[in-house]
């Protein structure tokens, strides 16, 4: 972001004597990828999660369009290290402003952007740059929320994809059996339950029985700790007729299971494959010699689903969510790290500790992160 600041040399003159402009400057801290030390080192992908990181403070001129807003909460993706990684887009070299959604409070305006919203305003925000305690946001990419509730935060991302990849993709029909891959997890959890509103039978994934047990109170049908029991067999046995919708977000041998077990007619629906991020080429192995033979003997599908093609559908999914939200109709489970050895995840510090948490399947909901604005920041605007 500090690139699109038209006069380096500002930063000394105004930061002084323009502190009242909320107009003209604003000073922000956030989350910079500066380089990618040893990327393909270790192919674990704990290299890329080494993210040689600064946190800067910068002065940005703010566009005419723009509101800055003070962050409290930022959501984990598991795309996080892939776009650090420079998977998504090969372009984008560091340094780069990381961290994709955000939720908090507008403190200043552009000018056009005060028609649309006054300062303490709750919004929400979905693009690039989201690790940041202040950020400048175009006034058409901010969404309003009710309050800053990290709640509204799992939404963004996580809601949305389940919401829109089964909607169009899904082709949910009343009485169909699904099966939701990672179910516990930022996005599974949405997945068991749109998946339960269209009338399905919902099997859900996950590696403990306390998550298990979350799973049964979001209403899924056969919740399947596969650390207990065998999946395949369990799938085999329990579910021999097959299973007409998958919502697949792991990966690797997962993904081969889902795909044998598919019933006639059945989708498989990618939202992504963890399993494989951390590895050197962020794929997982995948044999897919046979594929074009099962997809014909069953009739089935795979369907890759990226949120960034579906953003035509993304504001009538949100506002949906948010009322289902608003009546208890909707469970948004957060995690913020209350269990993790070294605490709650609190400040931009605390990002590293969560995605590393997240990677290492201990989450039970959407990883967040609370970004308290600090005060000397606060001074200077």
């Amino acid at each position: 972001m500090s690139s699109t600041c038209d006069h380096p040399h500002h930063y000394h003159h105004h930061h002084h004597h323009h502190r009242h402009k909320m107009e003209k400057y604003k000073v922000m801290g956030g989350l910079r990828l500066a380089s990618r030390d040893g990327d393909d080192g270790e192919g674990d992908g704990s290299a890329t999660r080494r993210w040689n990181c600064s946190i800067i403070s910068f002065i940005h001129s703010s566009r005419r369009q723009s509101g800055s807003r003070s962050l409290f909460f930022v959501g984990i993706n598991a795309s996080d290290i892939n776009y650090s990684a420079g998977r998504y887009d090969p372009s984008v070299k560091p340094p780069f402003d990381a961290g994709f959604e955000g939720i908090g409070e507008v403190v200043g305006l552009g000018l056009s952007a005060s028609s649309r919203y006054t300062v303490g305003d709750t919004v929400a925000y979905f693009g690039s740059g989201a690790f940041a305690e202040y950020t400048v946001v175009p006034a058409k990419e901010a969404v309003p929320v009710p309050a800053v509730k990290p709640e509204f935060l799992t939404l963004l991302v996580s809601g949305a994809t389940a919401y829109i990849a089964l909607k169009r993709l899904g082709d949910l029909a009343k009485g169909e059996t699904v099966l939701v891959t990672a179910a516990a997890g930022g996005t599974g959890q949405f997945a068991v339950q749109f998946a339960k509103q269209a009338g399905c039978h919902v099997i859900g994934t996950c590696s403990t029985n306390e998550k298990a047990g979350f799973l049964k109170s979001i209403g899924c049908d056969r919740p399947i700790n596969y650390t207990a029991e065998d999946l395949a067999k369990t799938l085999r046995k329990e579910y021999p007729q097959g299973i007409d919708v998958v919502y697949e977000s792991v990966g690797g041998s997962v993904l081969e299971l889902a795909l044998n077990s598919l019933a006639n007619k059945g989708r498989l629906i990618v939202i992504g494959f963890i399993s494989g991020y951390q590895s050197a080429s962020g794929i997982p192995p995948f044999k897919g010699g046979t594929l074009p033979v099962k997809l014909l003997q069953k009739s089935a599908s795979i369907r890759g689903f990226f949120l960034p093609h579906f953003l035509g559908d993304y504001r009538e999914a949100l506002s949906s969510m948010i009322q289902m939200f608003a009546k208890g109709k909707l469970v948004c489970e957060v995690d913020c790290g209350d269990l993790a050895e070294e605490g709650k995840f609190v400040g931009l510090d605390a990002v590293f500790r969560a995605v590393d948490y997240m990677y290492a399947g201990r989450n039970l909901g959407k990883v967040v992160v609370e970004v308290a604005p600090p005060s000397v920041s606060n001074s200077k605007l």
